[in-house]
């Protein structure tokens, strides 16, 4: 169910698929790759939106995908890419590739405003829904989630902490859980396994990230 799905570092994924190579924030690429069919991209923050990575994984023809207020940025990536854009609680089709966005933002703490339009991706992939949530504390707008895998931040001070991110999947249930955002800039290595603790069966929990 998810051994398509790599964490490599920090929030940076990377999904092999019927619908091509996927990632999601590329960040402290090892080698260069230029391997992505899609790139998509959650916020603005140097962490997530790394112009030096996404230059590693993209190619001629490669689709980014951005939030909408950051278009002009994206459009000065690399002159072979072409840029979507896209709003928080949406539904897209983007070459055969279908999407959901989900506000991601913080509820009290200052660093992801809602009003900034940033955004998780719910992507359609090989039969399966699959949540990557991006920068976000557990707000309203994800209460009623449906995905059969969700891959979500724990770190804390910027995102949910370890236990309010097993709290959020103890809520939606999905089949599998995968932690992100912890172990180099934010959060420690130990906080996967008090995400793992926390999380109540029947949910699996998959430890995945490979750069630690």
């Amino acid at each position: 169910m998810t051994e398509n799905i790599e964490v490599l570092t920090h929030s940076s994924i990377r999904i092999c698929s019927q619908e091509g190579t996927i990632y999601c924030d590329p960040y402290q690429i090892r080698e260069n790759r230029q391997d992505a069919d899609y790139i998509f991209i959650t916020h603005d923050h140097y962490d997530h939106f790394s112009i030096e990575d996404i230059q590693k994984v993209c190619r001629e023809g490669t689709i980014l995908i951005v939030p909408e207020k950051m278009e002009s940025k994206a459009e000065k990536v690399f002159a072979g890419v072409r840029v979507r854009t896209v709003r928080p609680g949406e539904v897209y089709e983007i070459e055969g590739l279908k999407a959901e966005t989900i506000a991601a933002y913080n509820n009290r703490k200052p660093f992801h405003p809602k009003a900034a339009g940033w955004t998780g991706y719910i992507l359609n992939i090989d039969g399966q829904r699959i949540y990557i949530a991006g920068d976000t504390d557990f707000t309203k707008d994800m209460e009623n989630i449906k995905c059969d895998i969700a891959i979500v931040p724990i770190g804390g001070i910027y995102t949910m902490n370890a236990k309010k991110a097993a709290e959020f999947i103890n809520t939606i249930r999905p089949a599998a859980a995968i932690p992100a955002h912890y172990g180099s800039i934010v959060g420690k290595k130990e906080d996967a396994e008090v995400f793992a603790q926390n999380v109540k069966e029947p949910v699996r929990v998959e430890i995945k990230m490979q750069y630690l």
